[in-house]
């Protein structure tokens, strides 16, 4: 399946529609049975890569993404995060912004390499490589340029700039494509097969075509231009009136979530490979077998290239409700 995948992306007809996965894609049970504690795989290598080997070595599903969070551009900025040691059950998150205003954002105060997780994560997407590379697509995952935006700059301060200074916040969006172009080489030089770009803040569902197109299309052009080949963008919200956008971002997949039709996305984006769009939480976390096998079944009808959930995996997804994904694709 990771040859037929790869085909896929790279733009041949495969005659299948295979379930995977570019986002995160773990599991509380995965971790249980590979002794490991949330709060700890994002700082060990080897823990980080036996968490996101897990899924496939326990539903098949064919594929594994790292990092294990969409935070880590932001520490290596220089931004700390908060990975809940405490024993809470969640992802990383930033603890505060960076900068007070997009002017402060420069190509100088951007340098890559100085802080954060960068070495580690690459070391870890080569575990993965070595341990199960023949028989998976390994994502290397990156925010988008707005999405990192938002976690490190004083939203108030950024959306008045959107109205007042809008080149600043342009210029700051440019940079930032640049920083995480380096991010994703160093990806795809550990291993990756291909880049995901989340940007979950940036959806046109969520900010709107208008804006949509006036900052973060020019900003995710720029980025996938600097990007080797495959790169798939995932976007969130309903984000129906803006696809005739996305299909403007270079990008050789978009995936979307449960809220678009996927028959009038399947029509607006001819030229582009479709992924989506089972509902994470209501379809694959909470449903029964019988629900996520109708809701893969319909995505295929409706002319998916390849089943994919609408956004991250819900991690208390059971493996059983993964397994039922795969195999009925």
């Amino acid at each position: 399946m990771r040859e037929k995948i790869l085909d896929l992306l790279s733009g041949k007809k495969i005659g299948e529609q295979p379930a995977f996965s570019g986002l995160i894609h773990i599991t509380e049970e995965g971790l249980k049975q590979e002794g490991l504690a949330l709060h700890e795989i994002h700082k060990d290598a080897k823990k980080m890569a036996k968490a996101a080997a897990s899924t496939f070595k326990l539903t098949g599903m064919p594929s594994a993404t790292l990092p294990l969070d969409l935070c880590s551009p932001a520490e290596m900025l220089g931004a700390e995060l908060n990975y809940f040691e405490g024993g809470e059950f969640m992802f990383p998150q930033v603890k505060r912004v960076l900068f007070e205003s997009t002017k402060d954002i420069t190509a100088e105060n951007i340098e890559i390499f100085e802080k954060g997780r960068l070495s580690l994560i690459c070391e870890a997407i080569g575990l993965v490589k070595e341990d199960i590379g023949k028989d998976v697509v390994i994502s290397g995952m990156i925010p988008g340029p707005y999405t990192l935006l938002l976690y490190i700059c004083n939203p108030k301060n950024l959306f008045i700039e959107m109205k007042k200074e809008p080149q600043a916040v342009l210029d700051a969006l440019f940079h930032l494509s640049s920083f995480l172009a380096n991010i994703a080489d160093e990806y795809k030089k550990a291993g990756a097969d291909f880049i995901t770009i989340h940007d979950m803040g940036g959806s046109p569902g969520f900010i709107g075509p208008a804006k949509y197109e006036q900052f973060v299309l020019p900003a995710e052009k720029l980025l996938i231009e600097r990007l080797s080949k495959p790169i798939v963008l995932s976007v969130c919200g309903n984000v129906t009136n803006g696809l005739h956008l996305l299909s403007q971002t270079g990008a050789d997949a978009i995936s979307i979530d449960q809220t678009v039709d996927l028959v009038t996305a399947r029509s607006a984006l001819k030229d582009t490979l479709l992924l989506g769009n089972l509902d994470p939480v209501e379809t694959i976390w909470r449903g029964d077998k019988g629900q996520i096998a109708e809701a893969t079944v319909r995505a295929k009808e409706a002319g998916v290239d390849a089943i994919w959930p609408g956004c991250d995996l819900v991690i208390q997804t059971p493996l059983e409700n993964i397994k039922t994904m795969t195999e009925t694709s």
